[in-house]
């Protein structure tokens, strides 16, 4: 089977179609994907040679009363045009997408091939490319159940979010030893998804006079722009820390981690949820329809997280619910317990599996 998987843009869109990728390729399906233009997408990408990629100019959505329209529907046709000329090159037997403006172009030009198509949904909420490209699919794929009622035209399949194969627990001491961490100190992992996250690094700043005295060590993933503000602020208040701006093995700081402070993107849930770690978790606001809020409820009502607004956020507010965790370790068993009951059992294969029965039935009806 030809597959494609369009999947770029977001951390929250390429890795979960990396993952789905990986188990198309390990069941013989050659795979094509295609990406955005973006800096994540590149980095995500170097080393992956195993792949066929190909760059779309697509740009998301902007309001329809906007003069920037004109730019989105010029790169929306380009994106097209690329489409059309992969394939019909390469000929795929199915066409995944998902999620993002990246995608709609590839599922659109499927259609047009007459080829099965399909999207994955890792939101609770749907995002808008996903709501418009729903009406040219056979089925949309689920992360979370809650999103169901969103797609009431479509044929639904709630498969989880995938996660990269990779991404294996491992064993904490020797996670600690490779990030230069102590073993006896309960370790608080801070990430802002793919794309860094300005607000919880400088909440975090300003909560570390707070926590002076914690028996506290943290690993801390702050995106490109504010890497050395943060790692200065931790040697001033001697927190021991390893600051970075991204890291590549996230593995290692998962598996090092006791607990995270996070955005409550689907695909950052899932990871959490793979490793058992409770999280306090800070919806981005800014995201679709407060998706990321909806994300995070359905962990908060699990009992496997604590939610802050970042509205709400203060200084005092963040260090006392890092404090309640670190001096609670009954409590932060059980968000683990809890965490990692959520975690997707087999998402990715799930994904491939409902993709090959659709596009099995297509074969067969052809014949």
């Amino acid at each position: 089977m030809n597959t494609v998987i369009a999947c770029g843009g977001t951390g929250g869109h390429l890795f979960p179609g990396l993952a789905v990728a990986e188990v198309l390729r390990s069941r013989g399906h050659e795979v094509m994907l295609f990406v955005s233009e973006k800096e994540i997408d590149a980095l995500a990408m170097s080393g992956r040679s195993e792949f066929r990629c190909q760059k779309l100019p697509t740009v998301g959505l902007p309001s329809p009363f906007s003069p920037k329209i004109f730019g989105f529907l010029g790169r929306f046709a380009e994106s097209l045009r690329v489409c059309r000329g992969v394939y019909r090159k390469f000929k795929p037997h199915a066409v995944l997408g998902m999620g993002g403006f990246t995608s709609t172009a590839p599922v659109l030009a499927g259609k047009m091939r007459g080829v099965p198509t399909f999207i994955h949904e890792s939101n609770a909420i749907p995002g808008k490319a996903n709501r418009v490209t729903a009406r040219m699919v056979r089925a949309v794929l689920l992360g979370f159940k809650e999103c169901a009622p969103f797609f009431p035209r479509a044929r639904t399949e709630v498969t989880g979010t995938p996660i990269r194969k990779e991404l294996q627990p491992m064993d904490r001491r020797i996670a600690r030893q490779k990030l230069g961490l102590r073993e006896d100190l309960t370790t608080l992992l801070i990430m802002g998804g793919s794309q860094g996250a300005t607000g919880i690094n400088q909440a975090v700043i300003k909560s570390l006079p707070s926590l002076h005295e914690a028996p506290l060590q943290v690993i801390h993933l702050t995106g490109t722009r504010d890497e050395r503000l943060v790692a200065d602020n931790y040697k001033r208040e001697k927190i021991p820390a390893c600051v970075a701006a991204f890291h590549h093995a996230m593995e290692e700081v998962y598996s090092a981690a006791d607990f995270a402070l996070a955005r409550s993107g689907a695909a950052s849930l899932a990871e959490l949820a793979a490793f058992s770690l409770p999280a306090i978790l800070i919806p981005y606001p800014y995201a679709a329809e407060d998706h990321q809020t909806k994300n995070a409820e359905i962990f908060v009502r699990a009992g496997a997280a604590l939610l802050l607004k970042e509205s709400d956020l203060t200084a005092e507010l963040l260090a006392q619910k890092i404090r309640e965790l670190i001096d609670d370790p009954d409590q932060l068993r059980r968000l683990a317990e809890v965490s990692g009951r959520l975690a997707p059992k087999n998402a990715a294969a799930l994904v491939v599996e409902t993709m090959e029965r659709y596009t099995q039935s297509n074969h067969d009806a052809r014949l």
